[in-house]
């Protein structure tokens, strides 16, 4: 009996490694790829403020972000938005990507999108709209 509750432990311990290797990722960590990628994003984040501001963009559940009522946007503009939108999903994802590399684990790549989906809510202005776990649109 002793040999299968330890058998049954090591498979629990196999099973739960990945969960706590991933928690030890530097998710701070910086390389000159992640500087650039987070320089682009602050800089296009002044042009995509007001816009969060006003619920016509809004943070997706899985880490990036989306067009969520272009009725919001004058007509002139929506181009404009759509590419700022489609160049913050393209910079997010591919820092995402170099984070998980940088901490020699791109496998954790799909762990940091949902972690940082995570942490733009919590840093969402009040106003601002999100994805909940369900998809549904939600105002903070």
């Amino acid at each position: 009996m002793h040999s299968q509750n330890l058998r049954l432990w090591v498979v629990a311990m196999l099973l739960w490694l990945p969960v706590l290797a991933f928690a030890a990722a530097d998710l701070e960590i910086n390389t000159p790829a992640i500087s650039s990628l987070k320089m682009a994003m602050q800089s296009r984040h002044s042009q995509l403020a007001s816009h969060y501001a006003s619920g016509a963009v809004g943070l997706t559940r899985d880490g990036l972000v989306a067009l969520r009522d272009a009725a919001l946007v004058p007509l002139a503009q929506r181009q404009a938005v759509g590419s700022l939108v489609a160049a913050e999903n393209q910079d997010r994802k591919a820092l995402y990507r170099e984070i998980a590399r940088a901490n020699g684990h791109p496998e954790w790549e799909e762990e940091i999108h949902s972690t940082f989906a995570q942490r733009w809510v919590q840093k969402a202005a009040p106003g601002w709209w999100y994805q909940n776990h369900g998809g549904a649109w939600v105002k903070k």
